[in-house]
């Protein structure tokens, strides 16, 4: 075997060893993942106004307040990831767990009304705590738990797997071998493996400042409606590309894997949402931040 061949294998074993490993980590450190809510929440800070930048320094300062110092809030990328850390404290925080998705099946109709009773639901959690940020008269400590939800949720309600669903808590239940990686499951994957991939391959970088024409082309628009685009990437991509027809032509199998060609293939629809995730967040704290408490999105 030639020297190349030799490194590439190498290189192949040690990106295995690197997934088999996040794998094996709490659930509280993965959920996009860590390094996917951290980006959405990089790229937000990039593309708000100074005004708002300044104002969530503000805002963070009062970190000490929330009482988790076992999850720490020193930035927005911290912020983007503390209610995730949350699910180490359960007896505390439990209540909010359910905020984190709103899976609505890929073969019924989709209605946005559906699959939030009272409220808990990550869609109708993104408006609430946006209304909380937004009102200058509550205490800095109940707008900044509010920031951090928000920013979370944000992330959350673009990743596919968090909206859209076939009976298997939003791919969860389906053992899905990751090209060489064996034994993961399809939620993770989307939410770890391939955010990871399509962020380190970005060219050019996604956490940058984007131009007018960009967001433009990227932005807008509400959580329900991203809600309504994750599922249907749910139903026409993510289930199709895992297993290779469509998801409401019969039962899918609990097992499945992604070939190499199947990952290329998503690599580009995970970095557009994880784009748009950021995107719209610069939107929410633009909005919230602005002078005079706000009562609706934008």
């Amino acid at each position: 075997m030639g020297h190349r061949a030799v490194r590439n294998r190498a290189a192949h074993l040690i990106g295995a060893l690197a997934l088999l490993l996040a794998a094996l980590l709490p659930a509280s450190a993965q959920a996009w993942g860590y390094f996917g809510h951290r980006t959405t929440a990089q790229i937000a800070l990039a593309n708000v106004r100074p005004e708002t930048r300044a104002a969530i320094a503000r805002l963070i300062a009062h970190e000490k307040e929330l009482g988790t110092p076992e999850c720490r809030m020193n930035d927005l990328a911290d912020a983007a990831t503390w209610p995730d850390c949350l699910r180490g404290a359960y007896w505390r925080w439990s209540y909010t767990f359910a905020w984190h998705y709103r899976t609505a099946p890929v073969c019924e109709a989709y209605d946005a009304k559906k699959h939030c009773s009272g409220g808990n639901c990550v869609t109708a959690q993104i408006e609430r705590n946006f209304r909380i940020l937004s009102d200058e008269s509550l205490p800095a400590n109940v707008r900044l738990e509010a920031l951090a939800f928000m920013v979370h949720f944000a992330g959350d309600v673009h990743m596919p797997l968090h909206s859209g669903d076939k009976d298997d808590r939003g791919g969860n239940d389906r053992v899905t071998d990751y090209g060489i990686v064996p034994d993961l499951n399809l939620h993770s994957i989307w939410d770890t493996a391939l955010a990871e991939r399509a962020i380190t391959a970005a060219e050019p970088p996604l956490v940058r400042r984007y131009s007018a024409e960009e967001k433009a082309a990227l932005a807008g628009g509400g959580p329900a409606e991203w809600g309504r685009e994750s599922w249907q990437i749910a139903r026409d991509f993510v289930y199709p590309n895992a297993f290779d027809r469509d998801p409401c032509e019969g039962d899918l199998p609990d097992e499945t894997a992604l070939t190499q060609e199947d990952i290329v293939a998503a690599v580009p629809v995970v970095e557009r949402r994880v784009t748009q995730a950021g995107l719209r967040i610069a939107d929410l704290l633009d909005a919230a931040f602005a002078p005079g408490a706000a009562s609706a999105l934008p």
